[in-house]
């Protein structure tokens, strides 16, 4: 009797993903969808069809109140411009905002949170959750602070919330991966890559699908809120060595160069989003590799996505 009521309960929890149209939001809906859990998608012009959508501009209270009336989860996946003055502006609003609403249907959220927090720089290797917090950025000091506004509102009793952080994710669609720009998307074009940094670094990746599966994972999990968790990522690779796995799965031979420091400074004074990874180049220039072992400990059983056949998913997304 008491796996029927719980039964029944899932049945009726209402799964909310804020972002729904972009890669993580994506990968959060599908696996819902496996789930077979009840959905809503939040988005800012629609885009998916067959689950039930709403549109809303998280920087607008009424909206973001009206998006998530009903909900039980919250996950909030969007993403802002990538522009540090447009991050300190309005990640902090939309947290308040999200928070606000979740407060006001008593619904949990889980926040896709990323890694630009840590520091200084470079960062130790491997780096966990528990690394200080002296971000070099001002994008970072953006997602500091508002990370530190949901554990506040947490610890508050405002809202029950956990913090999923990502490293540079990679995936099928995922056009702002640092895998796509300049990389894959040369290669289907017939030309040799581009690597915004070093080549011969070694970092760890997080693959999108994986992202979504582990959010769900913790939404659902009782334990985990209140805490930060990393979310799994491949092993530690270099440029080159994933190149070799990109040449493996097309069937290609490309070799891969370094953008100079000097080009990129002259290409950022007339297209802003290569202005703005200036501030972020440390993470290219040393070791950056992520421990996701708090996540691992907990979820034993959970199956990380192989380079290989992440690399094999994306490529084929792009193709199509």
């Amino acid at each position: 009797m008491k796996k029927e009521k719980r039964c029944m309960k899932i049945n009726k929890e209402l799964h909310v993903v804020l972002g729904a149209s972009g890669t993580i939001g994506q990968a959060v809906v599908s696996e819902l969808k496996l789930r077979n859990l009840n959905i809503r998608a939040v988005e800012r012009r629609k885009k998916i069809t067959d689950v039930e959508t709403v549109n809303a501009d998280l920087l607008d209270l009424n909206q973001t109140i009206n998006a998530v009336k009903g909900a039980t989860y919250v996950y909030l996946c969007i993403g802002i411009p990538y522009n540090a003055k447009a991050w300190l502006e309005e990640w902090p609003k939309v947290m308040g905002n999200v928070i606000t609403a979740c407060e006001s249907a008593n619904a949990r959220l889980i926040f896709l949170d990323n890694v630009y927090m840590y520091g200084p720089a470079p960062l130790k290797a491997p780096f966990d959750e528990s690394h200080t917090q002296n971000p070099p950025s001002q994008k970072g000091k953006a997602r500091k602070m508002t990370a530190s506004m949901l554990m506040e509102a947490h610890n508050a009793g405002r809202v029950k919330a956990v913090i999923g952080r990502s490293a540079d994710f990679y995936g099928p669609n995922a056009v702002n991966s640092p895998f796509y720009i300049s990389f894959l998307e040369r290669m289907l074009a017939g030309r040799n890559p581009l690597s915004i940094g070093r080549i011969d670094v070694k970092h760890t990746y997080a693959y999108s699908l994986d992202n979504g599966r582990a959010l769900v994972a913790l939404a659902l999990d009782d334990e985990t809120y209140g805490q930060v968790w990393h979310l799994p990522v491949s092993e530690p690779v270099t440029v080159e060595e994933v190149l070799a796995k990109f040449n493996k799965v097309m069937g290609t031979a490309y070799k891969v160069a370094m953008i100079p420091r000097l080009f990129l400074g002259i290409l950022g004074v007339f297209i802003s989003p290569i202005k703005e990874l200036k501030e972020m180049l440390y993470q290219f220039d040393y070791p950056y590799i992520m421990s996701y072992s708090k996540f691992k400990n907990h979820f034993p059983d959970f199956k990380v996505t192989a380079l290989e056949d992440g690399i094999k998913a994306t490529v084929d997304s792009f193709k199509q």
